[in-house]
């Protein structure tokens, strides 16, 4: 069985091997991807597209259809209804 220290040694080289193979693999990898590129006259968009744009909506601040007569707060009709609100009808609330 091999000691802490001769394990630990190996391990270094082995770090090293990969370190190495990874260089040599990234440099043929870079190569072929140059190569292509040339070859069919690629620009950066054709290879990495833009992020899709956003929504014009996307975080618009939505007017407020509903008002609370007692304390004035009001809610756009979206997402859970407040508790002013809940289980009356919403006409009687409308701005």
């Amino acid at each position: 069985m091999s000691s802490y220290k001769e394990l630990l040694q190996q391990r270094e080289a082995l770090e090293q091997q990969i370190q190495e193979a990874r260089k040599n693999e990234l440099a043929e990898a870079i190569a072929k991807v140059r190569s292509l590129v040339g070859e069919y006259e690629l620009n950066p968009e054709d290879v990495f597209p833009p992020a899709r744009a956003r929504s014009a909506n996307t975080g618009a601040k939505v007017a407020p259809k509903y008002r609370d007569p007692a304390s004035g707060q009001t809610w756009t009709g979206r997402g859970k209804p407040p508790r002013w609100i809940q289980g009356q009808d919403r006409e009687q609330f409308a701005i």
